[in-house]
């Protein structure tokens, strides 16, 4: 043997998928990532979670509201408090 590794080994890695972007912001109202869509109890569980649970997360997240898409109301909307 040559001590080469083959082309397709190169950059395989044995890594846990994630959808992590690395925006980590969990939202108040939501609770959820604003990066991933993750709740903060499947970001902590994730490295523990079996490869389908991962799976049938990562599925569901496309259907997920991170934030709500309306304003909060600003100045206007703590006046009224």
């Amino acid at each position: 043997m040559s001590g080469t590794v083959p082309n397709n080994l190169v950059w395989k890695r044995n890594e846990i998928e994630s959808p992590c972007v690395q925006i980590c912001v969990i939202h108040p109202e939501t609770r959820l990532c604003t990066g991933c869509a993750r709740s903060i109890d499947e970001i902590g569980a994730w490295s523990r979670m079996s490869p389908e649970a991962r799976s049938a997360i990562m599925a569901e997240l496309p259907d997920r509201k991170p934030a709500p898409m309306t304003r909060r109301g600003g100045r206007s909307a703590r006046l009224k408090r």
